[in-house]
């Protein structure tokens, strides 16, 4: 079975996580799709395939006769799916031969363009999948997933020689929890890739650090005609706040290196008012920086205004892989050369976010990330192509030969 038969049938499963739950998983819908997955890998021959309580499906080939004492690798992908536009099925489309211009998605009337996305020029001549425009696709990451299991049918159908390689499915990637109940010593590998990266042939080691941060306001409220030197509107100091950060410091004028202070949400009245961010750096000493700089700035407009106007909680929530990937560069090396064997450039680029292998690099399991082939993630104009997976699966394959030779 080719890796997009797979996607097709994934990507109609239900599987948005849930950022406002307090369970694992955050959906209950999640484990419909890693049943679906235990039974296809035992199908495919993985005996020991299963899911935990917590939704997190593990299985292993074993290592063949020859390579019983190697190392073991490990690749990993997750089920979830974003929240946003994902209200209804999934109906994916196929366009074969794409022209590379502007396409209608469905009766939706959103057009996906060489406009907004300047890379479909590069993709003319191939089998565009999309959903109808009014869903995400899915491809994030259930084409990872899909292409994980074709790699699997594959070693099945072409034996070579190779240690250990453990399988994992993760819940709950989107909403930052990927990592959260994930058993290293069950999954048993010394090193891994995670398959939830966008272009194929894109190799990332580094991530931002990341941090959340809340900053709450607290004014006095009495009546506007009475209220000269007494009120305090805790929402103009909240507009206080945010202007005193560096104005071209968000996600709109920032790329590649250069980290951000993202406001994503923000409520108030007169009497209290609050801001939510997310601080972002690839450089540890830069973010550390930022989080001196919005404690100064609560520091600076308590004094103004009145200790305990502004109540500021920062908290960290997972650091830069480089640093563990660093130790072990023959990962990046390995995914370089299959690139290369594959005829595909290696795309070395920062993730500008997180993956589950950043959390899990610190959990011990080094593990980088690989590009499945997508594009325009989280929204009605997710897009792969049937070829870029079909070479995403070729450059797994060659990764397994090159840590076995």
């Amino acid at each position: 079975m080719k890796a997009y038969e797979r996607l097709l049938s994934y990507v109609r499963v239900f599987t948005p996580s849930d950022e406002n739950s307090d369970t694992s998983p955050s959906s209950t819908c999640q484990f419909d799709l890693a049943r679906m997955l235990v039974r296809e890998l035992q199908e495919l021959g993985v005996a020991d395939a299963s899911v935990d309580e917590h939704c997190y499906v593990y299985g292993h080939i074993p290592a063949t006769p020859d390579f019983v004492s190697n190392k073991k690798l490990g690749f990993i992908a997750h089920m979830d799916t974003v929240s946003d536009f994902c209200d209804h099925e999934v109906t994916p489309v196929l366009t074969p031969d794409y022209d590379g211009q502007d396409l209608p998605l469905g009766k939706s009337g959103r057009i996906l363009s060489p406009k907004m996305f300047p890379h479909l020029s590069s993709l003319k001549g191939r089998t565009l999948i999309t959903s109808d425009g009014t869903t995400i696709l899915g491809a994030d990451d259930k084409a990872g997933i899909a292409e994980i299991m074709t790699m699997i049918e594959h070693l099945n159908n072409n034996p070579v020689s190779h240690g250990q390689i453990s399988i994992a499915f993760t819940p709950d990637e989107e909403i930052g929890m990927g990592p959260a109940h994930f058993d290293v010593k069950k999954f048993d590998a010394d090193y891994a890739y995670t398959l939830d990266g966008d272009t194929e042939g894109e190799i990332q080691f580094e991530n931002f650090n990341a941090a959340k941060a809340v900053v709450n306001f607290t004014g006095v409220n009495v009546h506007p005609g009475s209220s000269k030197n007494t009120m305090v509107n805790a929402a103009l100091v909240a507009m206080e706040f945010n202007s005193m950060l560096p104005s071209a410091d968000t996600p709109r004028d920032t790329d590649e290196y250069e980290g951000f202070f993202h406001l994503y949400s923000m409520k108030g009245d007169v009497s209290e008012a609050s801001l939510e961010y997310i601080i972002r750096d690839h450089d540890a000493e830069h973010f550390r920086c930022r989080k001196e700089t919005m404690e100064h700035i609560a520091s600076i407009l308590n004094e103004k205004w009145s200790d305990g106007t502004v109540s500021l909680t920062i908290t960290d929530q997972y650091r830069n892989m480089k640093e563990i990937i660093d130790t072990c560069p023959e990962l990046i090396d390995y995914a370089k050369e299959a690139c290369k064997s594959c005829g595909v450039t290696p795309l070395i680029t920062p993730i500008r976010g997180g993956t589950d292998g950043a959390q899990l690099s610190f959990m011990g399991l080094p593990c980088p990330n690989l590009g499945t082939g997508g594009h325009a993630y989280h929204g009605p104009f997710e897009h792969i192509t049937i070829e870029g997976m079909d070479t995403a699966v070729e450059v797994v394959l060659k990764i397994v030969e090159l840590f076995y030779k």
